[in-house]
């Protein structure tokens, strides 16, 4: 059923979108609906970022999602796979709903259904997530550093390593003016998720630990809904996916590129999820290679996936960025090239900083990040794409299965923005309580 969605050959309505007859000058420079396509990426660069953005500590932190709702998250699990495959692709879709022109941004789309006022809603969420994960990754990735450091002559505080880390990110964000030329990043991101994966998982199998030593569920009712939530956060790449596509060399392997990365990282999560939580039950930490013992292993996890976090809080960032220069006019259709750079630097620079700033002083990074899935990733992963589409498409003339498709994609998003928001701030207020006892 949900392959007929990534099969473009069996896709009418995008391939007539893509195949649209454009003029014969515009075909001469080699454009499609204001893109030169000539000179963007591969579709393998496409799938590389799409990794990149979609697997990382939200794979490392589903061993604890199961250990809070038991063994039934794995359904969840895959269900969330199908309808985040789903979503990514009528996402795309409803950027050519009318076959003349695309919209540029997850912003647009939301604006082309519901106005100005849905168009500010979609920026408010996406802009959580485009910022508020950077945030999360710049404070992860100075307390690995900080924790591995500690006790040797690279000790630092942790608002310095923040600071380090900040400094990394901040090159190729400044320099680099879109996804296309940070691609290379990707590749090296994806390539430290995978490793640090294999190692939780090789070691995970050494310690195994007798079954009847590992307390495990089938299914925790009360926790569910926070479990729930931690796991939509582990398919979050909806709001990046509009510049990912527009750094395609080909958009009609979109379909194939959306299926094949989302597969990949649901096979990453499955490798991590199952024997984190057989292995270590009840007791598994978030992430989990806090559960690993000390030794390499363990430090070479905190290490590998510190990497993965750096390069990719840049692609997040300038998926953010463009949004937002588009916004204030700042690119060379409004502005000369010196005008443009030093205005770019600016507003970057000024981001980049107020992040760092959030950074230091933002605990609580488990309980922060369900929060964050719960809160805006359901909202921007299973809920708006569904009525994006159906707003700028209609309801009528679809096939049943895409009916039944969009049906549990709400159904998925509601339930893990509600009852995910409730929890996690329940959870956060029992952090800061405890902090000030």
């Amino acid at each position: 059923m949900i392959k007929k969605y990534f099969s473009s050959s069996k896709d009418e309505s995008i391939d007539t979108v893509y195949d649209y007859e454009v003029t014969a000058e515009a075909n001469q420079d080699k454009l499609q609906f204001g893109i030169d396509r000539s000179k963007q990426g591969s579709s393998f660069t496409a799938f590389f970022n799409v990794v990149c953005v979609v697997a990382g500590t939200g794979a490392l932190g589903l061993p604890y999602a199961l250990s809070q709702g038991g063994w039934i998250g794995l359904f969840i699990l895959g269900l969330s796979w199908i309808l985040s495959v789903y979503t990514g692709i009528i996402l795309i879709k409803s950027m050519y709903y009318d076959g003349t022109h695309r919209l540029s941004s997850y912003q647009e789309v939301a604006e082309a259904a519901f106005g100005p006022i849905g168009g500010w809603l979609a920026f408010f969420f996406t802009a959580i997530t485009l910022v508020g994960v950077p945030v999360l990754y710049l404070l992860l990735s100075g307390l690995n550093l900080h924790n591995v450091a500690k006790g040797t002559s690279a000790e630092l505080t942790f608002p310095i390593w923040v600071i380090i880390c900040t400094a990394i990110v901040a090159v190729p964000f400044l320099f680099f003016r879109s996804l296309k030329e940070i691609g290379i990043l990707s590749c090296f991101g994806m390539l430290s998720t995978v490793i640090v994966i294999l190692i939780v998982l090789g070691v995970a199998v050494q310690q195994y630990v007798p079954a009847e030593q590992a307390h495990h569920d089938s299914v925790i009712w009360d926790m569910f809904p926070i479990a729930l939530s931690s796991i939509v956060f582990s398919f979050g790449g909806n709001p990046v996916y509009a510049h990912v596509e527009a750094g395609m060399r080909r958009p009609k392997d979109w379909n194939k590129v959306c299926f094949t990365g989302l597969t990949f990282c649901v096979i990453l999560y499955f490798l991590t999820a199952v024997p984190g939580y057989y292995v270590y039950g009840t007791s598994v930490k978030s992430p989990v290679y806090d559960s690993l013992p000390d030794g390499g292993p363990k430090s070479a996890s905190i290490i590998i996936i510190t990497i993965h976090l750096i390069l990719a809080t840049p692609i997040l960032l300038t998926s953010f960025a463009i949004d937002v220069e588009k916004m204030l006019k700042i690119g060379p259709d409004h502005r000369s090239f010196v005008v443009e750079w030093i205005l770019r630097w600016l507003f970057r620079g000024a981001l980049i900083v107020a992040i760092a700033v959030i950074a230091i002083f933002v605990p609580f990074f488990g309980d922060f990040m369900s929060l964050l899935g719960a809160f805006s990733n359901c909202a921007l992963v299973f809920i708006f794409p569904v009525i994006f589409y159906y707003k700028l498409t209609g309801i009528r003339g679809k096939p049943w299965y895409d009916y039944i498709l969009g049906f549990l994609t709400l159904l998925l998003g509601i339930v893990g923005l509600i009852f995910g928001t409730i929890s996690a701030i329940k959870a956060l207020n029992n952090d800061f309580k405890n902090q000030n006892s």
